[in-house]
C-alpha cells in the first residue's frame, strides 16, 4: 500500500474568523500537518485560548515566526495585507499560496512580481471549483473567492455557461455578522446587530466585480446589469440570496440545466423544494432552489459564509491542487436545529 501524501501547511493570520475555521478543518484533515499558525498579537498563546471551542482538540500554539519548509501557505489576512505580506516575504516557488483576501481575485491584479528571487512572478487562479476546477488542479496559487461572490455566482453560472443570461438580474442577499470579520465596528456590535436588519453598499458591493468577471468568462460579451442589494443579518453565519431575471426556460428545463451543470461537483446541490440556512450552516455545501414564476426565473442560493464562502472553499482548493479527495476534511455536519 502506497504511503498517504501529507501536506505541510502554514497559516498567516490564524486568530480571526477565517483562520479559526481553517484550523477547525485542518486539525482533523487526514492528509494535513499544520507546520505553524502565525499571529503577531497572540504569539506564544495556545490556539484554544483564542478559539475556545478547540479546547481538548489541539495543543498547538500561535507563533510570531514562520518557515518556508511547507507545501501550502494560507493567507487569512485583511484585504490589502496579503499582497503586502508576499511583497515582504517572497516564499519559494515550490510553496503553493491560497489567499483568502480579495488582493488577487481580479484579472488585472492576479500577478505579483518578486524581482531578484527564484520566484520572479506568481500568477493566481480564481479559486471557484464549480467554474475553474481543472485549472485549479494545476495551479500554483489560488485567489479564494469572496463569500457573497461565491453564493451569487453559483446561482447564475449555469445560465452563463449556456449563453442565456440575457436580462438584468435582481438580487437581494443577507449575510451573517461573521462576514464583517472579527474586528468590532458599530454595525457588528451585538447590541446593534441583534433584532436588526440593514442594507449596505447597495448596487456597488465590491464582490460585483468578480461576479461579472466570472459570468463574462462563461458568456463572452455579457453586459447586463447585476442589481445587488446586500443586507446585514441578525444571525452569526450563513448567506441567503434570492435572484430573479426574465427567462424563456420552463421550470423543468431550468432544473435540468442546473442539475447537469453541477453534476460531479460534490458540494453544490439543486432542488425545487424550499431551503433554509440551517441545512447548510457549518458545512461546505451550497443549496440552490430553482423555480419559475410567470416569465421570471427565481433562484435561491444558500451557503455558510465562513466555509463555502471562505475557509472550506480554501481547503477544497488545496485538495484539488494536491490531488486529494476533493471532499477530504470537509464532510461536515449541518447544525440542523
Amino acid at each position: 500500500m502506497s504511503k498517504q501524501k501529507i501536506v505541510k501547511a502554514g497559516i498567516i493570520g490564524g486568530a480571526g474568523y477565517t483562520g479559526g475555521e481553517l484550523l477547525r478543518i485542518l486539525i482533523n484533515h487526514p492528509s494535513v500537518e499544520i507546520a505553524f499558525i502565525h499571529s503577531n498579537s497572540n504569539a506564544g498563546n495556545y490556539i484554544h485560548e483564542v478559539h475556545t471551542d478547540l479546547f481538548g482538540e489541539t495543543e498547538l500554539k500561535f507563533t510570531g515566526e514562520y518557515n518556508y519548509n511547507i507545501d501550502v501557505l494560507f493567507l487569512c489576512v485583511g484585504h490589502g495585507d496579503a499582497r503586502k505580506f508576499l511583497d515582504a516575504n517572497p516564499f519559494p516557488a515550490s510553496v503553493k499560496i491560497i489567499d483568502l483576501s480579495q488582493d488577487f481575485r481580479h484579472t488585472e491584479k492576479s500577478t505579483i512580481d518578486y524581482p531578484g528571487t527564484d520566484n520572479s512572478a506568481r500568477q493566481f487562479v480564481y479559486g471557484l471549483p464549480e467554474l475553474n476546477r481543472e485549472t485549479i488542479k494545476t495551479a500554483a496559487n489560488i485567489a479564494n473567492p469572496g463569500c457573497f461572490a461565491t453564493c451569487l455566482q453559483l446561482g447564475l453560472l449555469p445560465l452563463a455557461a449556456k449563453g442565456i443570461l440575457k436580462s438584468e438580474v435582481h438580487i437581494t442577499a443577507t449575510t451573517g455578522s461573521t462576514g464583517a470579520g472579527q474586528s468590532l465596528a458599530p454595525t457588528s456590535h451585538f447590541t446593534w446587530r441583534n433584532d436588526n436588519l440593514s442594507v449596505y453598499k447597495a448596487f456597488d458591493h465590491q464582490h460585483l466585480k468578480e461576479i461579472k468577471q466570472s459570468l463574462t468568462q462563461l458568456q463572452s460579451g455579457f453586459d447586463q446589469e447585476v442589481n445587488f442589494i446586500p443586507y446585514r443579518g441578525d444571525f452569526t453565519r450563513g448567506i441567503i440570496a434570492s435572484m430573479y431575471l426574465n427567462s424563456d426556460l420552463t421550470e423543468e428545463e431550468a432544473v435540468k440545466l442546473y442539475t447537469e451543470y453541477y453534476a460531479g461537483h460534490p458540494f453544490t446541490h439543486v432542488t425545487t423544494r424550499n431551503i433554509d440556512l440551517k441545512q447548510i450552516v457549518n458545512t461546505n455545501k451550497c443549496f440552490i432552489q430553482v423555480q419559475k414564476k410567470g416569465n421570471k426565473l427565481f433562484i435561491i442560493s444558500i451557503m455558510d459564509n465562513l466555509l463555502k464562502g471562505a475557509s472550506g472553499q480554501a481547503v477544497q482548493n488545496m485538495n484539488l491542487i494536491f490531488g486529494l479527495d476533493e471532499t477530504a476534511g470537509l464532510r461536515l455536519k449541518a447544525v440542523a436545529f
